[in-house]
């Protein structure tokens, strides 16, 4: 299989491809009594107590909201055993670039850990800079995605992992034991999901999702609201509203709770996906329509000029 710059051969497979629950599957096998590596810039993989949190020292934009190389090495101690990235992320819709990706799996490779990717959102990428597979960079990784967001599953738990042959295995005992399979019904739908047509409407959405961006982060900017790092992908705005902070509006989360109130815009506030600024930043999805977006934009301006 061809796709996102990279050719998968079949024996990369887990056989039984579908599975639900995917990142219990992956801690239950690889964690072993040590910590996995995850930043506490947001991101909805970011919380956990199997989870061990890296700090941001430099720049947050710098970084795009993401862990990069030196950030991993900087972090790594006796007792952790890998990193968990996720490119593009929940709420920042930001990706690793490639080449940070591959420097990142080298200092990962370089200490005996392993490297877990998570690329659910990867098919809704807008930029082609950053449409690439991690699992360009060896067998050595473990890469999970779905269907929910590419192919509009949410809700239907569908998914797969592509592993090192050593873990399919194992994975598979576990599978089995803790739910043996997806309702068949949901499987019929995954495999629908690969017809041309299901792939022509996919890629329309792409489409889409890009045109909503480039309609929500303009009009943020426009409003104050400071969208620090464009998105490459998924269907969210990760954006600062410290210039609309105030006394009885301090923090994202004061912020947010009055635009819904006197705007009825629903906005989620920074401290939902892990403690780096989010006292100050927001999460909009723009994963509506577009005469829906204009009318939140108009709200939301409408109530911080009031």
């Amino acid at each position: 299989m061809t796709q996102f710059h990279v050719f998968l051969d079949a024996h990369l497979e887990i056989r039984d491809a579908v599975v639900e629950h995917r990142e219990d599957l992956r801690f239950l096998v690889q964690r072993n009594n040590g910590n996995v590596l995850a930043h506490d810039c947001p991101s909805l993989l970011g919380q956990g107590g199997a989870l061990g949190h890296v700090g941001f020292d430099r720049d947050l934009v710098a970084q795009r909201f993401q862990l990069d190389a030196a950030s991993v090495a900087a972090a790594w101690s006796p007792a952790t055993r890998g990193v968990l990235l996720a490119s593009p992320s929940n709420p920042t819709g930001t990706s690793i670039a490639p080449e940070e990706m591959a420097r990142i799996a080298e200092v990962v490779r370089g200490r005996g850990g392993a490297l877990l990717v998570d690329e659910i959102y990867l098919g809704l990428s807008f930029e082609d800079r950053f449409d690439h597979s991690a699992l360009a960079l060896g067998e050595d990784l473990v890469v999970i995605n779905s269907f929910s967001k590419t192919f509009c599953m949410t809700g239907w738990r569908l998914g797969w992992l592509v592993l090192p042959p050593a873990l399919v295995a194992p994975v598979e005992r576990l599978a089995q034991n803790l739910y043996i399979c997806p309702p068949a019904l949901a499987q019929h739908a995954a495999l629908a999901c690969f017809t041309p047509e299901a792939l022509a409407e996919s890629e329309a959405r792409r489409a889409e999702f890009r045109q909503r961006r480039d309609l929500v982060v303009p009009g943020l900017r426009a409003m104050g609201l400071e969208v620090p790092v464009l998105p490459d992908g998924a269907f969210y705005a990760w954006a600062d509203c410290t210039r609309h902070l105030r006394a009885g509006r301090e923090t994202s989360w004061a912020f947010c709770f009055e635009m819904m109130h006197r705007a009825q815009v629903a906005l989620t506030p920074g401290r939902d996906f892990g403690p780096a600024a989010a006292e100050r930043c927001f999460r909009l999805s723009f994963a509506n329509s577009r005469p829906a977006l204009e009318l939140a934009l108009q709200r939301l301006q409408q109530a911080l000029a009031s």
